[in-house]
């Protein structure tokens, strides 16, 4: 029993409102409404809100209690906030009548050009800045979920089937989608009410022997994490931390199992690293023996050919063109409880006591053909979810990207709370967790971690809507899946006759769905016979969706590359609501390229995807009347944001014209327009620091933000716009290439992939701006040499100067990036900037005469473009 309670007790370290976890040990004392009370008054940003003052928090259901508390910023902090946003409007307003009223005929060309950029600039901010005017936090309460199960303890949870994805055991290294799976096998929730399902869509056998072996470290790995009550619960992340603190009931049998387990795991880790050549040598046995007839086949263990991809690529075994596999290596376990062996001379760990069931495990592999567009992860996710709906078809579903594990042992209990919620729990489509990441460099060099959209915008949006779906650390409820409207908007029974046109032919699938929508449903046993197999044999095949809603208006949304955040932006656009929830620990962890050019080209594929959605039927302005009005704009912001940075990239580029030009004017009178300028930026910034405040990231989050979002508005965001137009022209579709998570780094410098540095042509426009702007001071320099620094046109000149520097600034992570491993030491990038400088400058005197003239006012649009803020 005191494993159990050890558990249960550990179960409720759930985020505090001042985002502290609270302590394991006294959580149920910390959750008693006194304790709630106390910690609320301790807290200097959040505050709890009124029943009924958030969207969303209505009144309760009868004698249940609800399951989430709701907080709000404080009116200190908010109103100010408010206040800020509503002076810099009017500023901004302002300025633009003056502009109006003060046009440049000099110049008018430059005039126009950058009274429109302006004009988008602020429409931009508004987009972004409109949906943030109540952040709203709501954090699960699993003591009130635990005591609304009652006596029965778990059987009253519902059933969970979790889906990972992958597709390259290359690019997307094999080793984490073992250990995300086992974290998923070990993880806190009963073992009968949820089912894992891996699709590998390179059909590849060292994904299905990788599982295989996966399947045997579980029957050690799960019952070890279950008695010492283990965190994180995948072995490579656990077994790679410095400290390992214990907070089980049994540390003197812990060292010793500790040992065992690691050096299995070691052993784990060599068999899987080895299976391409175990493979392989065993396929060249058998092919040698006369077995494959000649054909140069892949076999698996038992002897038989792989119906998958084959190592030696050959008709209806290669990539793009095999048949559909769908294997259960652990099936559905009993309802009862398992206990293990006793310690013994073979089996030195002592499970006596521990229940040693693991939930059920599918591995599958969608059929796939040439001529057909198979969707990548979208049309995965789709063929996963009817295979699930006849194998296990719980009434929840959450999703994984196979670098991403289970961190906190209660991230499947915790959106529970939402999703059950007596409230409105019913109408409820997802709960979004934030992405979390390891082996980020120390000073996120390249913003990897994104603490203000995850921190800020995700809560900003829980104040309305919802959050938007991100693609991984999502829960949903099964039928918003099926484009079914919520409770609120729709009739009580879901009518499925006459269906056929919507989701397919299988009548096993349709009959299965109103199963998939009742919330308190478990996980129902089932025999794989030969009927069942043939069912999920059509469910695969690559000819079932035609002619249906799927991709559309059922599934995963498709022809786009932002599938995830259009197939919610559905959801929201039907009325539904999604929830945010962040836990401490974090619930999920995952890796994030610190590579620079392929943090560009993952920036590259959201960017385009967020285009394609303003350019599709899931455009915001074409929803109707279910999406909340700001919600609309969120989504609005987020599909148009890449446009404003071709205008970013003109004003960082216009210092060209006046390094060779001697004199044009964007605005006059100077003065007047400096000060306008100033006060706009300052705003923004003063606006910033509140959202640093209610988030709760640091100044560091905030300025690696600053900095990468002008990285991409130099350089990828533009592009995207490119290869949208260009898209737009030719009718044809954007190809984005898959983020590789493979490393370059070496065993004694986990860091080596930030210095290596890949040419791409993406990095060009970005390299151009640097140069301009280093040339610009060098200019600015040279110019106030030759006239004297103490004349009106030198500070004149200088002060333009100012925000040359401060785009080089912004552009610091980047410039770094390129030097490769001599970024290991930015003093040489110092060196190198003064010494670039410095020449631009003495070339400038020695062939330049001096002239007055005041170039300051076209610099300082630059700095309107760089610190306008990005959208975030």
């Amino acid at each position: 029993m005191a494993p159990a309670v050890t558990r249960r007790a550990n179960a409720l370290r759930v985020e505090a409102p001042d985002g502290n976890a609270e302590s394991g040990r006294a959580s149920l004392a910390a959750d008693s409404p006194a304790a709630k009370r106390a910690i609320d008054a301790k807290d200097d940003v959040w505050v709890a809100a009124a029943e009924g003052d958030a969207s969303g928090a209505s009144a309760g259901n009868g004698d249940r209690p609800p399951l989430f508390r709701t907080m709000k910023v404080k009116g200190s902090i908010l109103h100010p906030y408010r206040f800020m946003i509503l002076v810099r409007l009017v500023a901004v307003v302002a300025f633009f009548a003056w502009r109006l009223k003060h046009k440049n005929h000099d110049g008018m060309w430059l005039w126009a050009t950058s009274m429109v950029a302006d004009v988008w600039f602020g429409f931009s901010w508004l987009l972004n800045q409109l949906p943030k005017l109540n952040p709203i936090k709501r954090v699960p309460d699993l003591a009130a979920l635990a005591d609304q199960c009652g006596s029965s303890g778990d059987a009253n949870l519902p059933g969970i089937d979790i889906f990972v994805t992958t597709v390259d055991p290359v690019d997307e290294p094999i080793l984490y989608t073992v250990n995300t799976i086992l974290s998923i096998l070990a993880t806190d929730y009963p073992v009968d009410k949820y089912a894992c399902y891996l699709s590998d869509d390179g059909g590849t056998l060292v994904h299905y022997e990788a599982m295989i072996e996966v399947a045997n470290f579980a029957v050690m790995w799960v019952p070890f994490c279950r008695k010492h009550c283990v965190e994180p619960r995948s072995p490579e992340n656990y077994f790679g931390m410095k400290t390992q603190p214990y907070v089980g009931s049994m540390a003197g049998e812990f060292m010793r199992e500790h040992r065992r387990v690691r050096r299995e795991y070691d052993e784990f880790k060599v068999r899987i690293d080895s299976l391409s050549t175990t493979i392989r040598q065993r396929s060249d046995a058998y092919n040698s023996s006369n077995k494959g007839d000649g054909v140069r086949a892949t076999w698996m263990a038992d002897g038989t050919q792989w119906p998958g991809t084959w190592i030696e690529q050959v008709e209806n075994h290669r990539r793009g063109q095999h048949a559909g596999i769908v294997q259960v290596i652990l099936s559905h376990p009993s309802c009862k409880p398992q206990l293990g062996s006793p310690a013994s001379t073979d089996n030195p760990l002592d499970f006596s006591n521990v229940d040693t069931r693991l939930p059920m495990l599918v591995y599958m592999s969608r059929e796939k053909r040439p001529g057909y567009n198979h969707q990548k992860k979208a049309g995965a996710m789709n063929v996963m979810r009817r295979v699930s709906a006849l194998l296990s078809n719980a009434p929840f579903v959450v999703n994984f990207d196979c670098d991403h594990y289970i961190n906190n042992t209660q991230a499947l209990r915790a959106p529970m709370c939402f999703m059950l919620d007596p409230r409105d729990g019913q109408n409820t489509a997802f709960v979004q967790f934030p992405q979390r990441f390891d082996d980020v460099d120390p000073t996120d060099r390249y913003a990897n971690h994104n603490r203000v959209f995850f921190d800020g915008t995700m809560l900003s949006l829980n104040g309305l809507q919802g959050p938007s779906y991100l693609g991984t650390g999502t829960m949903f409820r099964r039928v918003t899946l099926y484009g079914m409207e919520p409770p609120r908007y729709r009739a009580e029974n879901i009518k499925l006759v006459g269906k056929t046109y919507e989701f397919g032919s299988s009548t096993s699938f349709i009959n299965s769905m109103p199963d998939g929508a009742i919330q308190e449903r478990s996980i129902t046993p089932v025999l794989v016979d030969e009927a069942l197999s043939n069912d999920l044999a059509t469910l695969m095949t690559c000819a079932y969706e035609d002619g249906t809603s799927w991709g559309r208006d059922v599934g995963w949304v498709y022809n786009i590359a932002t599938e995830d955040v259009v197939t919610g932006f559905r959801m929201h656009r039907q009325g539904w609501r999604s929830m945010y929830c962040s836990m401490e620990p974090a619930a999920f962890r995952g890796t994030a390229p610190i590579n620079l050019t392929e943090r560009l080209y993952q920036v590259l594929r959201w960017s385009g995807g967020s285009l394609e959605m303003f350019f599709s039927h899931s455009n915001a302005l074409m929803a109707g009347r279910r999406i909340h009005p700001l919600q609309r704009v969120a989504y609005l912001n987020m599909s148009t944001y890449p446009i404003v940075t071709v205008f970013i990239l003109a004003y960082n580029l216009f210092p060209v014209m006046w390094l060779f030009s001697e004199q044009f004017y964007i605005q006059r009178p100077f003065g007047t327009y400096i000060m306008y300028l100033v006060g706009v930026i300052a705003m923004i910034h003063v606006i910033g620091m509140f959202e640093v405040k209610w988030a709760g990231i640091t100044l560091l989050d905030w300025c690696r933000n600053e900095q990468f979002y002008m990285i991409g508005a130099t350089g990828v965001y533009p592009t995207a716009v490119l290869y949208m137009a260009l898209k737009l022209v030719t009718g044809k579709g954007i190809y984005f290439r898959l983020t590789s998570k493979q490393t370059d780094a070496c065993s004694n410098d986990k860091f080596a992939d930030l210095y290596t540095v890949r040419w791409v042509p993406l990095l060009f426009p970005t390299v151009a701006v640097l140069i301009v702007n280093v040339a610009a001071v060098g200019a600015a320099i040279g110019k106030a040499a030759a006239w004297g620094f103490f004349t009106d046109q030198a500070r004149h000149v200088l002060l333009g100067m100012v925000f040359n520097v401060w785009i080089l600034v912004l552009l610091y992570p980047f410039a770094l990036g390129i030097m490769g491993k001599w970024g290991k030491r930015p003093i040489i990038l110092f060196v190198m900037l003064i010494m670039a400088i410095g020449a631009v400058g003495l070339v400038y005197v020695a062939f330049h005469d001096p002239y007055p003239t005041d170039f300051s006012e076209v610099a300082a649009s630059l700095g309107e473009a760089s610190l306008t803020g990005p959208s975030g």
